[in-house]
């Protein structure tokens, strides 16, 4: 039963109606009580799981299924062999963070109260998202977005080098009613529970004397991740975060401190490691994001770098991002190059198959999300800016539609997501990847390499002069009429392909180590 239909159905009698019935009435019951079971399980979770002897075989049960499981759909021969690898590989790491966070203690009961309440409370008990994507499946044929991502703002306290959404000293940003409208249409039309929050620096978000701990707050159904500089993250937010429960901070590093302060400025990485021991204290799951650039990509990945945060600072999670030739000071020559690709690739392999750490390579690893989730892929998603331009992604900074624009011809994000330029990008996802008509004799593109726009640039320009949607900025139009850079892309795309080709179909295809 829907969510939204519950609520309804429990509200009192009013005069002259009928009473609910006997079985409504137990359901309700029935409802409460799970209701506090799962309250009962975030209250005593934190501390019952520091216990060893409970914890430990209660993850590693955990683990084996889902290594039986993909035993058996390997053999049912359902992807390719080492995708199915990779996805549980990755699976056994969010799990293995989550029993790291326990074990020490940086998990506090408002976030497992959040997460057993978003993840298991309305999905298990409820079915209130699930009702929402079965909705959009009957209607569309497809099954809807998996997260949203939104830039609510371009304002940020940092000028960084090579800045993807050239933030800075801007007065830009969504309006209120605006941004927690499309959080409540996502939860309802698309039953999402995740919403991704970057920028400019969502901490600086400002409107109708509102923040983004405001939004957190107000949306207690859903459970969100920004990406943020972390300079902002002072003893009150710190405090307000690990009270909401509902919002985890990824924090941007380029290194250790001489790395970070070179391309984010003189002490941030100092103010980031303060930002670190204050979630901590406030028992906050919190990540970090990296950045590749030509300069970094080797010592990015080190054991240096990684024990540092994952082992001495806390950290849960990790996002790896290549540098993308767009933005501020936009130039090719910051990609990493294909063999520095090519070793990011094997690190990163190895940190989640032998460490079982949680990270997550937005390129590389595409082979655990079944290729490109832009555009509004199942599972996947789009992206909204300050400005409320629509992308497919925010490394595809093309626009087909503005959301001021949807909402005033009375539109909804249904509506934006069939608009025919994303629908184009999905078909080519379809085609290239043919996810969902896997044979081990079918040819299969490459999911290492997964981007339309990374990866694919000649083909992602051809769909670009078809459907024409606007450059989200005036750099993001130099790119697009620049004769040389697409040269330049192409040529990468083919020098990439060449190395990873051949670990694709042995690695992938046939499952060989």
């Amino acid at each position: 039963m829907a969510i939204q239909e519950m609520n309804k159905k429990e509200g009192p009698a009013k005069s002259g109606q009928a009473e609910p019935s006997s079985d409504l009435k137990a359901e309700r019951r029935k409802l409460a009580r799970a209701r506090r079971m799962v309250s009962a399980v975030a209250w005593a979770g934190p501390s019952v799981a520091r216990v060893g002897p409970i914890r430990k075989p209660l993850f590693k049960s955990v683990e084996k299924k889902a290594w039986a499981d993909a035993d058996r759909r390997i053999k049912l021969g359902t992807q390719p062999p080492g995708v199915i690898q990779d996805r549980t590989f990755m699976a056994v790491a969010i799990v293995k963070a989550v029993e790291r966070g326990l074990a020490k203690g940086r998990i506090g009961r408002p976030t497992m109260n959040r997460l057993l309440n978003v993840l298991l409370g309305d999905s298990l008990l409820t079915h209130g998202f699930a009702g929402a994507k079965d909705r959009f499946v009957a209607e569309y044929g497809s099954r809807p977005p998996g997260f949203f991502l939104i830039s609510p703002t371009k304002t940020c306290n940092l000028r960084c080098t090579g800045c993807y959404a050239d933030s800075g000293p801007s007065t830009e940003k969504l309006e209120w009613p605006i941004l927690n409208r499309m959080i409540r249409e996502a939860r309802e039309l698309w039953g999402l529970t995740f919403i991704v929050l970057s920028g400019g620096e969502p901490l600086a978000y400002r409107d109708e004397g509102k923040t983004i701990l405001d939004l957190a707050e107000a949306n207690q159904d859903m459970f969100f991740m920004m990406y943020t500089n972390g300079t902002l993250i002072d003893d009150e937010v710190a405090r307000r975060l690990g009270r909401l429960g509902n919002l985890t901070p990824a924090i941007s590093i380029e290194g250790l401190g001489e790395a970070t302060d070179k391309r984010r400025g003189p002490g941030v990485h100092d103010k980031v490691v303060a930002a670190m021991e204050r979630l901590r204290r406030n028992k906050v799951i919190f990540g970090i994001s990296m950045t590749a650039t030509r300069d970094n990509a080797d010592a990015l990945l080190s054991d240096e770098v990684i024990n540092f945060y994952y082992d001495k600072m806390g950290v849960l999670y990790g996002w790896l991002f290549h540098y993308m030739p767009m933005g501020r000071a936009l130039t090719l020559d910051m990609l990493p190059t294909p063999e520095q690709r090519l070793r990011m690739w094997e690190k990163a392999r190895k940190l989640v198959h032998e460490r079982q750490l949680l990270l997550a390579d937005f390129w590389n690893s595409g082979t655990a999300s079944n290729g490109c989730v832009g555009a509004g892929h199942p599972g996947g998603y789009l992206t909204v800016d300050w400005d409320g331009k629509i992308a497919p992604c925010v490394f595809v900074p093309y626009t087909p539609l503005n959301i001021h624009d949807v909402y005033a011809q009375n539109k909804t994000l249904n509506d934006v997501w069939a608009h025919p330029f994303l629908a184009k990008l999905r078909d080519w996802q379809y085609a290239y990847s043919n996810e969902y008509k896997y044979s081990k004799e079918g040819w299969h593109g490459n999911w290492m390499m997964p981007c339309p726009i990374r990866d694919h640039y000649d083909q992602f320009f051809k769909i670009l002069k078809e459907h024409n949607p606007e450059p989200i900025d005036e750099n993001t139009r130099a790119a697009m009429e620049d004769p040389e850079y697409f040269k330049g892309m192409v040529a990468y795309n083919r020098d990439v392909e060449k190395l990873f080709k051949p670990i694709w179909e042995k690695t992938y295809m046939k499952g060989e180590s």
